[in-house]
């Protein structure tokens, strides 16, 4: 008896544009349902067809498709020609703000990682900006239309290489942005109080630490040795010198660490106190990797929320993730108050994902459960685009307030709300203060938990790149999106403005 065999029942959602992975030629690409699993399929004429999972799960792609917000851009692109994603610059075409922005400061590292996309120890040369190349670079950032950008993040290769990192940090100060990050692996950090309190001193604001896991197994296949002990004592050093900001930031790889997300979240909320989120990345493939390797080893964001769920016992799940443009209503209201436009999220709905955990007495609750986010953030955003109605700046500023004051009872539980603080009135002095200290009493209580998943060449969509908000500045005078940059401008951008090492090291 021969049973039949099972089609793939496949669903037709809608055209894109990719990259050839290897000759990174522009080509078409369809995305599609397939056996309740989203697909990314596009065909080279020359290299025949490549085919990769975009979300394991259509459900929850479809639930993140609700929040598309376009943004207009910038008014000063630094390219005309707009030839995506070849002519990064950003263009004309691009439809979100710089964000976030990354400066590499460095390509040397103190680690060989396997999985480091800057891949610093292989290139065979020095980039390293000067001074004045970095302070041009801050200065192209601020000088973006119609909204400055606010944060900038240094990078590398591995940042605190670099012997005047602490002056870099006080010159992004001197530039007002508003956060001041840097990425590390930890190893000075975990080796100096001294160091710690120097980059306090210097303003800098979060470290996104490298942080694979809680055992040591993931770091020796990730990062060649046992690095957690330099984990915790990077911790210990940026708690004692006041640094209290750090963001944890794991490299998600199946049958390395997977296993251990969880783990990593009940280890944040242990160290609330200095660790303020955790922002996982599933890992991206560089170079050839063929279609089954890549099937199997994928992990993509909706298949981090079942991690999430299996590992914490249900106290998190999937429904209390949302995209990143699901905020835009807060930018809305924000700018409605200050009379200027806003730093507005309006990136791809599948990129980046975030929640909010509410930790009281060491029991995670996310804010989903006691705030009815959907409501609220729609109430939100009718208060800003209808702010025009009200006359006067003055007048229609009071009247915002005292709308949002007067509804917010209606969009929280307090039943189920944490009793150590008053919820509406912290919510409240939020969206009053933007950055102020009603913001620093709610990071005090709540651990951020997110996600990037990063494109490699095998699942790009340049849809995603058009509205990408986390941009590299580079010495030439361009910002460019991050999945492109380390895809394909990075060797590019480096080798314009390196040396080689033995002149570097002379």
């Amino acid at each position: 008896m021969h049973l039949p065999i099972k089609k793939a029942v496949v669903m037709f959602m809608k055209p894109t544009k990719s990259l050839c992975p290897e000759c990174l030629a522009v080509i078409d690409a369809s995305i599609f349902e397939e056996d309740g699993k989203i697909m990314l399929e596009k065909k080279c004429s020359r290299h025949g067809t490549f085919k990769d999972i975009y979300w394991s799960s259509a459900k929850q792609f479809k639930r993140f498709d609700r929040y598309w917000h376009d943004g207009e851009g910038v008014n000063n692109p630094n390219v005309s020609n707009g030839n995506c994603p070849q002519g990064c610059g950003l263009c004309p075409s691009h439809k979100t703000t710089t964000i976030l922005a990354n400066i590499d400061v460095t390509n040397r590292c103190n680690q060989s990682c396997p999985v480091c996309f800057a891949n610093a120890a292989a290139s065979g040369y020095l980039y390293e900006p000067s001074l004045d190349q970095i302070r041009a670079m801050m200065q192209m950032l601020r000088d973006e239309k119609p909204v400055p950008c606010p944060a900038i993040q240094f990078a590398g290769g591995e940042p605190t290489m670099r012997e005047d990192i602490v002056q870099i940090v006080k010159m992004a100060n001197e530039f007002n942005f508003t956060q001041v990050q840097m990425a590390t692996n930890g190893i000075k950090l975990a080796k100096s109080l001294k160091f710690c309190r120097d980059l306090t001193a210097a303003g800098l604001h979060t470290v996104y630490l490298q942080f694979d896991g809680v055992t040591d197994e993931p770091y020796k296949i990730t990062r060649g040795y046992s690095a957690l002990a330099h984990k915790l004592k990077a911790i210990e050093n940026c708690r004692e010198a006041g640094l209290s900001s750090i963001s944890l930031v794991p490299t998600l790889a199946k049958g390395i660490n997977d296993n251990q997300v969880g783990d990593i979240i009940r280890f944040a909320v242990k160290n609330l106190d200095t660790v303020k989120g955790i922002n996982f990345q599933p890992i991206s493939f560089t170079g050839r990797i063929d279609k089954e390797e890549r099937m199997d080893k994928r992990i993509t964001i909706p298949y981090l929320f079942e991690l999430i769920d299996e590992q914490t016992g249900g106290e998190i799940t999937a429904e209390d993730f949302y995209p990143v443009p699901f905020v835009v209503p807060i930018s809305h209201f924000v700018a409605a108050e200050e009379g200027i436009p806003n730093v507005e999220f309006t990136v791809h709905p599948h990129c980046g994902t975030g929640t909010y955990i509410y930790v009281e007495n060491g029991k995670m609750t996310p804010i989903t459960r006691f705030i009815d986010v959907e409501g609220l953030l729609e109430y939100i955003d009718e208060l800003a685009l209808n702010s025009d109605k009200w006359i006067g700046k003055s007048l229609g500023k009071i009247k915002r307030m005292g709308s949002l004051i007067s509804a917010l009872p209606k969009y929280i539980d307090t039943a189920k709300a944490p009793k150590s603080v008053d919820v509406k009135k912290l919510f409240i002095n939020v969206l009053k203060e933007g950055t102020g200290e009603a913001t620093k009493e709610f990071h005090r209580h709540t651990l951020f938990i997110g996600a990037m998943h990063f494109m490699d060449l095998y699942n790009m969509d340049l849809e995603r790149i058009q509205r990408c908000g986390v941009h590299y500045a580079t010495p030439d005078g361009r910002i460019i999106p991050f999945c492109t940059y380390n895809t394909i401008h990075r060797a590019e951008v480096e080798r314009k403005f390196a040396m080689p090492l033995l002149r570097a090291k002379a």
